[in-house]
């Protein structure tokens, strides 16, 4: 396939938004001409042809099969904006209208004009204006030619109508002051689906449970201690007592599981009872319950699609949504939502045991799907975040639920047949008077003043398409107006991700992100950039989210301008499950890419400040999380092979804490008290350098506890004294020109295997970024 840039001409980064217009194109060429002809080939004899003993009275109305065109904006081989598709057309007219966060070196925007097919898409031509045009910041607008491999000579030649201008990063007041510059007049981030809404409050959780004694102590503003809130419970207790609705999105659910184990206050009407339990009275006492999972294993044996309610859909949200108690005799919507699904292997403390308790806390729950079932461990630690919103912003949970649930309640699943599960299964509160709702008036569903300390202001986010959800327009200018972004036929909901690249241009100081995977940003690996931009590889590529990139671009930007500026990044060990399967190494492999391509860019940056000395690990660090246990009380071992994964893991008392959450903190503005827990909990401690992680002396204080707290994880002599704290060094090397390697003698994961790195292997790319 031939290459679709034209010759090679100096790159320069657009760092900022393109506002992108495409308008219309005309004389496209009949992509589809080949289709007609073997069409009517097979229809020569009349099959399907009209009656032949009469004439068609308008032959010039008979459609005319041609190309189904649609437009793909590319910077670097990334797809940052694209059409919708319009059938049949040669003259389309698409009048679709852009704002893109861009991050990307070129010396060309690319506008690949393609044919839409069912076996795919195919290229028409390209249309392309030189980078230079644009950087000056005026719009460029007109009709372009489109080039491509064809020719007509009676035909004149295709063009594309649109416009462009690029507003440099410098240029946005938006991303001048910080996060929280705006303070009382904060309008969120601009542009997404769900607004942000004031008068909100909002309950913050570091995994499933934090025991009352959790040390060290953290001080906050007025003298205070931070208090750490206790998820599962607090979603227990809110279960029994709601008394209208109970909604649960998850990708899991597993009735036997038991919310609360390690309870701090009593539990209303008695012992603790089992989540399929718990719903199974809820239906029982007249409460709604609805349920939409992924992974269903309750499924096998029927328990909630014969007490409870039965759906199985895709998707990877984790909500819990209920009534809870208002002012006065007044109910209003809480939601629960975050990492954090209510299903076997979830439940942990900061202390993430291996080994302990295994026969009471963790009875029924020993989950570690790295290793064959076994009884004796050591289970797999889970870290994971999560919140409970209430105000405005949780009737924005509620929405997205009943959007979700519209599209997928088709059908109810029964044991003998299948009968239609109609809309009207869900609550309509705005019926009920007695359940505060926002949709007459906001301020009705606001739970805090705005001069009120614990006030909150909350947007809510999602990654989400129209093929998910039922309600979004299906017209392009109102989608645009909703701020949905339409790319052929669907219509998008990006907000999560604009978001977090609003926060990383705002930040001043520091990002400290956790998050269970860690690629992104794939036009900018070096793999990438020295294959050329073919259209196969313009088709293949994913992964091409802006934070790895907006991360990295951060860090130089902030080292030319001689400021103080770290990015602290906790991922897993490895992907949950076996590390040495091919999918993976594979997720390793384009992780290590990830990691490669951000310290290369902030050891230039060193470079051409003449910080010949400075290392990019001053600026830039990634982190796990293991576990390794004291021999202080010999646990049995199974009758696994003495050389086996689980048998050397078993000898160790050691394994990996699986990180699974989604946040990031930046600057400290609005949850100090929060992330300074969560790094008393990673490195068992509290120092005063913690109060400025972006100080040199912090990055090189939390480096050497991470050292060292690896340095115990592979040591192959017993634990005697527990480590301090969990956080370890990400295990690779890196050099002061940014280049990665594994560590010497350490280049696969203690007692799993599977190279740190990773592998390239045959599987898809879509599969594994």
């Amino acid at each position: 396939m031939g290459k679709h840039s034209a010759e090679s001409g100096v790159s320069m980064l657009l760092h900022g938004d393109l506002d992108i217009q495409i308008i219309e194109a005309k004389c496209l060429p009949n992509m589809d001409l080949m289709t007609e002809r073997m069409r009517k080939c097979f229809t020569g004899y009349g099959a399907c042809s009209t009656d032949c003993g009469k004439s068609d009275p308008h032959p010039d109305m008979r459609k005319i099969i041609t190309s189904d065109p649609y437009v793909s904006v590319c910077l670097s081989g990334a797809t940052v904006a694209q059409t919708r598709v319009i059938a049949n057309s040669e003259n389309p007219k698409w009048d679709e209208h852009f704002y893109v966060q861009v991050a990307h070196s070129v010396n060309r925007i690319e506008f690949l004009v393609k044919d839409n097919d069912v076996f795919g898409a195919e290229l028409i031509g390209v249309a392309s204006i030189p980078v230079e045009r644009i950087t000056p910041g005026d719009t460029v607008s007109g009709w372009f030619p489109i080039s491509g491999q064809y020719s007509n000579p009676m035909k004149p030649s295709p063009e594309l109508h649109l416009s462009i201008q690029y507003k440099p990063l410098d240029m946005n007041p938006l991303y001048k002051d910080g996060v929280g510059a705006d303070g009382h007049q904060s309008v969120g981030v601009p542009n997404a689906y769900f607004p942000l809404r004031k008068g909100g409050r909002v309950t913050l959780y570091q995994d499933a449970h934090v025991p009352d004694n959790f040390q060290p102590q953290i001080e906050i503003d007025g003298g205070k201690t931070y208090e750490q809130n206790k998820c599962w419970e607090d979603i227990c207790h809110a279960i029994i007592e709601a008394h209208h609705l109970i909604y649960i999105v998850g990708w899991s659910l597993y009735h036997p599981v038991k919310l609360v184990r390690e309870s701090t206050k009593p539990i209303p009407n008695g012992n603790p009872l089992t989540i399929g339990e718990l719903l199974k009275r809820k239906v029982q006492e007249g409460v709604r319950v609805i349920v939409l999972l992924w992974d269903d294993k309750t499924s096998h044996d029927k328990f909630l699609l014969k007490t409870v309610v039965g759906t199985l859909f895709t998707h990877h949200q984790k909500c819990v949504i209920v009534d809870t108690q208002a002012t006065g005799n007044n109910r209003k919507i809480t939601a629960f939502i975050g990492g954090l699904d209510l299903c076997d292997g979830r439940y942990d403390t900061p202390e993430h045991r291996l080994f302990k308790d295994l026969d009471t806390i963790f009875k029924d729950d020993l989950h570690n799907p790295t290793f064959p079932v076994n009884k004796y461990g050591p289970r797999q630690p889970w870290h994971d975040l999560h919140c409970k919103i209430e105000g405005p912003a949780a009737y924005d949970v509620l929405t997205n639920f009943e959007q979700r649930w519209r599209k997928s309640a088709k059908w109810k699943v029964s044991v003998r047949r299948a009968v239609s599960w109609h809309h009207d299964t869900l609550v309509k509160i705005d019926r009920m008077s007695w359940i505060v709702s926002p949709s007459a008036d906001e301020l009705n569903a606001h739970v805090c003043d705005e001069k009120d300390p614990e006030n909150w202001h909350v947007q809510v986010f999602r990654s989400i398409d129209s093929g998910s959800v039922k309600g979004f327009p299906k017209l392009v200018q109102e989608a645009e107006s909703q701020n949905l972004v339409c790319a052929k036929n669907l219509q998008i909901d990006k907000s999560i991700h604009n978001a977090y690249v609003k926060a990383i241009r705002s930040a001043q100081h520091f990002v400290y992100i956790e998050n269970q995977y860690f690629i992104g940003s794939s036009y900018y690996w070096s793999a990438h950039r020295s294959a050329g931009y073919d259209l196969d590889t313009l088709l293949e590529k994913g992964a091409e989210n802006l934070i790895p990139i907006e991360l990295a671009i951060k860090i130089a930007r902030k080292i030319k301008a001689k400021e103080r500026f770290a990015a602290y990044i906790v991922i897993p060990m490895w992907p949950e499950g076996n590390p040495t399967t091919a999918a993976m190494q594979e997720i390793l492999y384009w992780q290590g890419h990830t990691m490669s391509m951000m310290y290369k860019i902030v050891a230039d940056a060193l470079r051409k400040e003449g910080l010949h000395e400075s290392h990019p690990q001053e600026y830039l660090n990634f982190y796990c999380l293991g576990k390794r246990e004291t021999l202080n009380d010999v646990s049995p071992v199974g009758n696994s092979n003495e050389n086996s994964a689980l048998r050397l893991a078993q000898k160790f008392r050691r394994f990996m804490i699986y990180v699974h959450s989604k946040g990031m903190i930046v600057d400290d503005e609005y949850v100090y008290g929060y992330r300074m827990s969560l790094w008393a909990e990673h490195l068992g401690t509290v120092e005063e350098c913690f109060r400025r992680p972006e100080s040199g002396e912090c990055v090189q204080r939390v480096n050497q506890m991470a050292d060292d707290n690896w340095a115990c994880f592979v040591s192959p002599q017993p634990q005697m004294v527990d480590t301090r704290g969990h956080l370890m060094r990400y295990p690779v090397r890196v050099d002061r020109d940014g280049r990665v390697w594994p560590l010497h003698g350490q280049e696969s994961f203690p007692d799993v295997g599977g190279k740190v790195l990773g592998t390239h292997s045959s599987l898809p790319n879509a599969l594994t970024t």
